[in-house]
């Protein structure tokens, strides 16, 4: 697990194409800067930082179960 540097994710959001929903660019920043593949690394990693359990709770996310479910919203299997 790392910290959030908030710094560097101003910076991402910068050059974000989906500047609306600062949820959905981190989940993007954790993604594709921090190289993180794994729900359960991404939802530790919000949960220990104070911003990110703020964006969480906004979206009723509280626990891994939950953040996979919004990660695979549109994840059809067949």
């Amino acid at each position: 697990m790392i910290e959030i540097n908030w710094d560097d994710f101003k910076f991402f959001k910068q050059y974000s194409q989906n500047k609306s929903d600062n949820f959905e660019i981190l989940l993007e920043f954790l993604k594709s800067h921090c190289k993180m593949t794994s729900p359960k690394e991404m939802y530790e990693t919000m949960a220990n930082d104070d911003t990110a359990q703020l964006m969480l709770a906004k979206r009723d996310i509280n626990s891994l179960e939950d953040l996979e479910k919004r990660l695979y919203k549109n994840f059809n299997a067949k």
